[in-house]
Order: structure tokens, then sequence, then C-alpha cells
């Protein structure tokens, strides 16, 4: 399940109220992906990103913003934070698609300056799991994962996401390709999926597809999950 806070003004208050909130309910926040809306922070005394970094010293799991301009982040360790909002899943479907293949001899990290029409799109193959509080980041097209990725690890992609294994942590692609990315796991336990800046979490998608293998693609703006079994 993803967290969305909203820092408002007295940003002094506002920090005590949340100490306070995480002393009461300590587990509530622990392993949780934050999505920081800072819109209402905007013009306060502290920047963005200082916003940022007093979450993250209470370790919460900041995983994306919405609400301000992203350029007021360059230069800072936060300027690469996708920008995701909700979308809704439409109805179940059965199929009878698999994930792709993985190439024989996939383009290695980084290729650049080759002709679409010969090569295929650069492309990262990690032959391991993902541990929890691991991240793949690899924005110059597909990720492949050889294994599970666990909870509390992320996955972000400029293109498609295709993981041979449990996917329980969070995957977000189509950071370059938008609409056309894709995600495919062999199991179906995220904390939350994304492409293209929409984001569904577990609640969102129902009991139907979760533990099952699923590809999960953006049809009309909206994100459809399908079962590959």
């Amino acid at each position: 399940m993803a967290l969305i806070v909203s820092p408002a003004p007295p940003l002094g208050d506002w920090f005590a109220a949340l100490d306070q909130q995480m002393l009461r309910s300590a587990g509530f926040f622990a392993d949780k992906p934050i999505i920081a809306n800072l819109s209402a922070a905007v013009g306060a005394d502290e920047g963005p990103d200082e916003v940022l970094e007093a979450l993250d010293a209470r370790n919460l799991k900041v995983i994306s913003i919405e609400g301000i301009d992203p350029g007021l982040l360059a230069g800072t360790r936060w300027e690469r934070l996708p920008r995701l909002s909700r979308g809704q899943p439409t109805a179940h479907e059965n199929r009878t698609d698999r994930p792709l293949a993985i190439p024989d001899d996939p383009s290695p990290a980084g290729a650049t300056d080759r002709p679409a029409c010969v090569d295929p799109a650069p492309s990262l193959l990690v032959d391991r799991p993902v541990r929890s509080g691991q991240s793949v980041i690899f924005e110059e097209g597909d990720i492949t994962i050889i294994g599970s990725v666990a909870s509390g690890a992320e996955i972000i992609a400029g293109g498609s996401i295709h993981i041979y294994g449990a996917l329980r942590g969070r995957a977000i692609a189509g950071l370059r390709t938008g609409a056309a990315a894709r995600i495919f796991c062999q199991k179906l336990v995220a904390e939350l999926i994304s492409i293209d800046g929409l984001y569904l979490a577990p609640e969102h998608w129902g009991e139907g597809f979760h533990g099952r293998p699923v590809q999960i693609r953006l049809d009309q703006g909206t994100i459809k999950l399908s079962t590959l079994d």
C-alpha cells in the first residue's frame, strides 16, 4: 500500500504532528512506499528538497513526488524521483500471453546510436533476485530480472519490466517509452506498480490478481491487468 503525505506550513508544526503519529503507530509507516505531495509546501521557508530530506530522516521511503515542478529539485539527489498519479484498473481478463523471452544477447546497458530497425532497444539483465532496500534503475530501456523482487525493493525502467519470479516490491515502468511500456511478473504480490506516471497499489487491483502471473499495461490512459495463466 502506498501512502500519500502532504506537508503543509507551518512545516515545524506539521512534522511535529507527524512525529507524534509515528510514535503512536510505529508499524504503520514501516516499509511502506511514500508519495509526497508538495503543492502546499511550495513557498514555505524550507525548499522542497529540505522537506524530502526531513521525510527521509524519519526513515520514510519516498518513491515519488506530486504537486510541484520537478525542476525545483534539479541538482539535488531527489531530481530523479518519478512523478506518479493514481490510475484505475479495468476489469479482469484471462489471457494466454506469456512474458517476452529474454534475448540471447541483450544489448548492454548504455548502448546508444544503434539503428532501431537492426538492433533491439538497450536493455538491462539482472541475473539474480533483488533484495529488500535495493534499487535497480535503468532509464535507457527495459529491465529483466531473473528472480524475485523483494518487499522494499524497487525497479525503475525507461521501458518495460520483466520479472521471472515474484514481484513483492515496487515496479515503475515507462519513464522513457511512456504508455508503450508493460510490466510482466510470474507472481504479483507488489507494493506498487506504475506505468507512464499512473500507479496502483494492491487495494486497487483486487484479490483476483494476487499471487498470479500477470501482465500490466495501459489502455487508453487506464492501467489494465491481465492474468497469464
